[in-house]
Formats: structure tokens, C-alpha cells, sequence
């Protein structure tokens, strides 16, 4: 087996595949919107056990992908 091909013997490279990323962004939004709920409804039990710093990763989590859609529907324009 051979690392390096020459030029005339490589094939074309395969386009890339078409994916709709406002899909996928706005899925991961609501799982983390999910979990900020389950983590506003079960605070006390969490900041019992020494994880209340879950409800802010859900909050930044839902933050940040609220950005990344808007940034991936700016984009589409």
C-alpha cells in the first residue's frame, strides 16, 4: 500500500454533503432548554448534592447555541 499517488492517478475529491445545520443547531437548543427546565425543577435536590453549577452549564449551553442559530440562519442570507 501506498501513502502518496501521483497527480494522474488520484481520483476527484467527493463534494461535500449537503446538511441543514439549523436543523441540527436547533435541536441541540432544545436539548439544552430541556435540561434547564429539569434543572430549575430539581434545584434543591441538585445544590444538595453539590451540582448546582448544572443549572448554569444548561443556561450558557442554551446561550450559546441561541447564538450559533442565529449565526447559521445570518449565514444563510
Amino acid at each position: 500500500m501506498r501513502f502518496w499517488l501521483r497527480d494522474s492517478e488520484r481520483r476527484p475529491d467527493p463534494l461535500p454533503a449537503r446538511a441543514n445545520a439549523r436543523k441540527a443547531v436547533a435541536a441541540g437548543s432544545v436539548g439544552w432548554l430541556v435540561l434547564l427546565v429539569l434543572a430549575v425543577v430539581f434545584r434543591a435536590e441538585l445544590n444538595d448534592a453539590g451540582l448546582g453549577w448544572w443549572l448554569w452549564c444548561a443556561v450558557i449551553g442554551l446561550g450559546l447555541g441561541l447564538c450559533g442559530l442565529g449565526f447559521v440562519l445570518f449565514r444563510r442570507r
